[in-house]
């Protein structure tokens, strides 16, 4: 199968973005397509060229401050219109891309449509914790939702944290204010009695709770979700730095804290978002993988990584599989 990366796509592209791309070779047994400008791209890759990596031309780049429509309007041949074409058009099955993630997601959803069933698609962020990880949904897809939709991205979120993050009967968690029944707006009370009505729903969870306890995905609409993740990724960002600053950069005086390199090496690794690569964007008849917009070679490989497993662990079928039984169950 073949996966369609957004070589043109991200801050530092294209060269962290191939760059990544044969990192990955190696560790995959599917193809990636370079989606972008042949020469720029062809320069950066290695001779011999690793046998499952390949360019597929594309004249234009979306570029990072464009509105994403108006740019998807002028832009009918940018590496990000080609790729989510190629997966339309069955040349490849699932896209990534780390650049203008409105634009990725809008051209998404204009060619390849909403899965029957899903009403509307959500970007689902894997999040560390004290016991781990856990899934939010709608990280930055659907602001404006209706209360049946969070029910909808509990159902995607299942699908992938039983698929790709191997959970077994995942429980669902919808963040509020309170973990009382009756906490939050309008909106949370009604979204709360419809998740109330499935056995997998765990009530509300709290902001704070989300790290501290155990969990596996808590739903919310993506207004409040983007925040929580940008908001997740500057402490992480903060804490790392306030520790290296500690360290001091003198060679003599910084031999005390050498060993301590070795108890913060496995947190700066579990709090860096490039260990996860990127996040999918669900609910969408075929698939996409949004990637940091700053991501580095890192990040991109993992993100191909990630990529395989939703196609070798069937995500698409298993989505399917989770809306269909919920249509029965309202019938």
């Amino acid at each position: 199968m073949k996966i369609a990366l957004d070589a043109m796509g991200g801050d530092h592209a294209p060269d962290e973005i191939v760059k990544g791309a044969i990192e990955a070779a190696p560790h995959l047994h599917h193809s990636v397509l370079l989606v972008g400008d042949p020469d720029r791209i062809a320069a950066l890759l290695p001779s011999p060229c690793p046998p499952n990596l390949s360019i597929h031309p594309a004249s234009q780049v979306v570029e990072m401050h464009e509105k994403p429509l108006e740019a998807l309007r002028k832009k009918k041949d940018s590496s990000m219109a080609v790729g989510v074409d190629l997966v339309k058009r069955g040349e490849a099955h699932v896209f990534v891309s780390a650049g203008n993630t409105g634009a990725a997601s809008a051209a998404s959803l204009l060619s390849w449509r909403q899965m029957h069933g899903f009403h509307r698609p959500a970007i689902a962020s894997e999040i560390p914790n004290y016991h781990g990880k856990f899934l939010l949904l709608d990280a930055g897809a659907s602001p404006d939702v209706d209360p049946e939709h969070l029910v909808e991205f509990a159902l995607m979120g299942r699908a992938y944290a039983t698929q790709v993050m191997g959970k077994v009967e995942p429980k669902v968690h919808l963040l509020n204010i309170g973990e009382e029944e009756g906490k939050g707006s309008s909106f949370a009370k009604q979204a709360y009695a419809l998740l109330a009505r499935h056995s997998w729903f765990a009530g509300n969870i709290e902001g704070k709770d989300m790290f501290a306890n155990p969990c596996d995905i808590v739903v919310c609409d993506a207004f409040v979700g983007n925040i929580v993740l940008k908001t997740s990724e500057g402490v992480a960002e903060l804490i790392m730095k306030l520790v290296k600053e500690q360290v001091p950069s003198n060679p003599v005086a910084k031999l005390p804290y050498l060993p301590l390199k070795k108890v913060f090496a496995p947190l700066r690794k579990r709090m860096d978002y490039a260990e996860v690569g990127g996040s999918p964007l669900l609910g969408l008849n075929h698939l996409c993988i949004i990637c940091h917009g700053r991501s580095s070679s890192r990040a991109i490989m993992n993100a191909l990584l990630l990529a395989q497993r939703t196609l070798d662990h069937e995500l698409l079928e298993s989505l399917r599989t989770s809306v269909e039984q919920e249509l029965n169950f309202i019938s």
